[in-house]
């Protein structure tokens, strides 16, 4: 049976949610939701790739100190051990996936 995974996720402003959407030996899939001026502070993960998926509103994605605006749908690739995070400078709620592969340990 195929089963729809994406989490209800409704923050308040300032503030992330974030769920498990899928873990499995291979990778790790967050999603994480931004209420209006929230930010996921930048870190790194040095034995995973990491890929956002913007899937609602704009985010202002965070690498290595560069920061750049995505709308969704949109696709970023952070490689192992570099550094990310995400900011909404919005008014509205914003939404993205992380993909982590292979999964942390």
């Amino acid at each position: 049976m195929v089963d729809d995974r994406y989490p209800d996720l409704d923050p308040a402003d300032g503030e992330v949610i974030d769920a498990e959407v899928v873990v499995s030996d291979e990778v790790l899939l967050k999603a994480f939701a931004l209420g209006p001026g929230a930010e996921l502070e930048p870190h790194e993960h040095g034995g995973s790739t990491t890929v956002f998926h913007v899937t609602e509103g704009t985010v202002t994605v965070i690498q290595d100190g560069e920061e750049r605006a995505v709308a969704a749908p949109g696709v970023v690739l952070h490689e192992r051990g570099q550094s990310h995070g995400a900011r909404n400078d919005t008014d509205e709620v914003a939404v993205l996936t992380a993909s982590l592969c292979p999964m942390p340990g």
